[in-house]
């Protein structure tokens, strides 16, 4: 029977982990706490490199998502572009739906591509992100799926894909319909997966202007224009949603990535991401918990020549602490085990997964550093009754 591990890293590693006092999220009606004073009922700003929460205000409520559901018909189109099944050179045709719903006709945002026209993809990428074309949105919904409610099918798809489990689509662009719900974490860890896999296309989201149709429009983004950093990603707006905004920013190398929703006024939503973002370069900086190569702990194996396998991290093991106070982080191991033999080194077996006090802000995963073959038959055979015994003992457990 295999089941869930989960053990502390060792007294020497622990150590290792001696951080700064956590930052909690705060609302104005709550008493004063560390962070930044905001408006937004739901926040989150984390670390892009490796999706560590810095801040967190009721991030998992599932709320409308207005235009920020553009982000994830991005990440479709990239996704095919990147397996090959659509090029940046096809054209799709602008329909009389697309024209009437998310046209000139319409007056919600748009690219003002003609009645009948055709738009290269490449086009409507960028009136998509840039201008946050809904017509756009719907040609491309129409080319890929036949019409939105199958594109909807589909993007909800692949969110599940890429790690999203609660977030549903119904369009392709985020106009009202009450079934289409993200959370706000999902909407950063969209960001950040956009941002990590596909940095070619991320750079689209950082254009200040786009003309098509002998139109200019500027960039929605109001980060990009306050000397932060800032480079991407969308802002967004309807009536039940409010204002939304999901954004991201380097300075001295570190990326943020901050979400903002359900703000009163667009004002409101610039102020409370820029805050956000300023306040995150200022108290945390990131530090190496556990170097390259370095062993972190063991997996225990079944059947193997040896009774545990050593797991590694690839690459540096790096959190994000503030730079005041002290608070100790809790890391552990996790994996599904026994696991067994053989065993190739570089085979992933499990994560480190650090705490800063009740905030999960790492998980990165771990393989074994060495290979393990199968052990002899006594060893195999002494392993199956151990495993048969605590297989007893647990449904034993169970039953009290």
């Amino acid at each position: 029977m295999r089941s869930r591990f989960s053990s502390l890293l060792t007294a020497a590693l622990a150590a290792a982990l001696l951080v700064a006092q956590p930052a909690l999220a705060q609302r104005k009606d709550e008493p004063k706490k560390d962070g930044p004073q905001i408006a937004a009922p739901h926040a989150l700003l984390i670390d892009a490199e490796n999706g560590g929460v810095l801040f967190e205000r009721d991030p998992d409520k599932l709320i409308f998502p207005a235009s920020l559901a553009k982000l994830m018909t991005a990440e479709y189109v990239f996704h095919q572009l990147t397996e090959g099944k659509i090029k940046l050179t096809d054209e799709y045709e602008v329909s009389e739906n697309a024209w009437r719903k998310g046209g000139a006709p319409s007056h919600s945002s748009t690219m003002f591509a003609a009645l009948h026209s055709r738009v290269s993809v490449d086009d409507l990428l960028h009136g998509m992100i840039i201008q946050s074309a809904n017509d756009a949105c719907i040609v491309i919904a129409e080319a890929l799926a036949g019409d939105e409610a199958a594109f909807g099918d589909k993007l909800t798809e692949r969110a599940r894909q890429i790690g999203l489990t609660q977030s549903v689509f119904k369009n392709s662009n985020g106009l009202p319909n009450p079934d289409e719900k993200v959370t706000t974490r999902e909407l950063g860890m969209l960001a950040r997966h956009i941002i990590l896999d596909y940095p070619e296309f991320y750079k689209i989201f950082g254009q200040t202007e786009f003309t098509w149709n002998r139109i200019k429009q500027p960039n929605r983004n109001p980060l990009l224009g306050m000397g932060i950093g800032a480079d991407g990603l969308k802002t967004g707006f309807t009536k039940d949603a409010g204002y939304g905004l999901v954004g991201s920013a380097v300075q001295n190398g570190l990326r943020l990535i901050v979400v903002v929703n359900g703000d009163k006024t667009a004002k409101e939503r610039a102020d409370d991401a820029k805050k956000l973002l300023e306040w995150g370069f200022r108290s945390f900086e990131q530090r190496i918990l556990f170097a390259e190569g370095q062993t972190l702990g063991t997996a225990k194996i079944y059947g193997g020549a040896e009774g545990h396998v050593p797991l590694v991290a690839r690459g540096l093991v790096k959190v994000m602490m503030p730079k005041a106070g002290g608070e100790r982080l809790i890391a552990r191991i996790v994996y599904t085990g026994p696991v067994p033999a053989p065993i190739k080194k570089g085979q992933p077996i499990g994560a480190v997964k650090v705490w800063r006090g009740e905030n999960l802000v790492l998980t990165q995963p771990l393989y074994a550093g060495e290979d393990v073959g199968k052990g002899t038959l006594p060893q195999r055979a002494f392993d199956a009754v151990t495993e048969m015994v605590i297989a007893l003992f647990r449904a034993g457990a169970e039953r009290l």
